[in-house]
């Protein structure tokens, strides 16, 4: 079954995240890396807008149900498969060579937050969802790379704020500190609005990508080297 997707409009590619809350498991970074895949083959498109299908959730972020049964089964190799294909979601879009949007049309937890967090621009709407780090809660905290990539949306003072407490902000707050481009009044606008974005660039891949990856070079440095500290010996969940 599909759970990620996606089609052109005009030269613009857009993603939709189709399985209700859109968990992030292995499964879904394998479909993430494979839309990836297709859509630089197509070098016609320019940009790519990332949202979601459901009413209610842009994506409810890691897929606690399904890796904590992993770790119940003890099959460590599929967590750590799973922890380097999101890895590579999230490098992938720190470095693409086009500019990639993401339209937030719901509720926008952890690892969903997060994943908005590694695209270049965001919109949101105003009418649902919320936007939040929960691991503060749910014993599960960010890997260094996340903190890297995450600091690049969030001022400071606001991640500081969302990562210790784990508060729920809104559209409109995020919209107020620039993290979002525009707060929309419902989810027809927020597409229109973020693929009438996408639409404004018409840049060439090189130059795009390389001033991406020089100015993400430290950010990418931080993630891999997570794999020997964190990845292998799954220091990924506090007891």
């Amino acid at each position: 079954m599909e759970i990620v997707q996606w089609e052109t409009q005009e030269n613009i590619a857009v993603i939709t995240m189709c399985n209700a809350t859109n968990r992030h498991n292995l499964e879904f970074a394998e479909q993430m890396n494979r839309c990836f895949d297709q859509i630089l083959e197509e070098e016609s498109l320019q940009s790519i807008v990332l949202t979601s299908s459901d009413e209610k959730n842009f994506s409810q972020g890691i897929d606690v149900e399904w890796l904590t049964q992993r770790f119940a089964q003890q099959d460590f190799n599929t967590i750590k498969t799973f922890m380097y294909e999101m890895n590579t979601v999230f490098k992938r879009l720190l470095l693409m060579p086009i500019p990639v949007i993401a339209a937030i049309n719901g509720h926008a937890f952890g690892n969903g937050a997060i994943l908005s967090c590694a695209c270049d621009f965001r919109f949101m709407t105003k009418d649902k969802g919320f936007f939040c780090f929960p691991e503060v809660d749910v014993n599960i905290p960010f890997l260094p790379g996340m903190i890297a990539f995450v600091k690049k949306s969030i001022p400071e003072h606001l991640f500081n704020e969302m990562l210790l407490s784990g508060k729920r902000v809104t559209a409109t707050e995020l919209e107020y500190h620039n993290v979002i481009v525009s707060a929309s009044e419902n989810r027809a606008e927020l597409l229109t609005q973020a693929i009438d974005y996408a639409g404004t660039f018409n840049k060439q891949r090189p130059i795009f990508g390389e001033l991406k990856k020089r100015k993400h070079k430290e950010i990418i440095r931080v993630i891999e080297e997570e794999d020997p500290e964190y990845i292998e010996p799954l220091n990924l969940m506090m007891k």
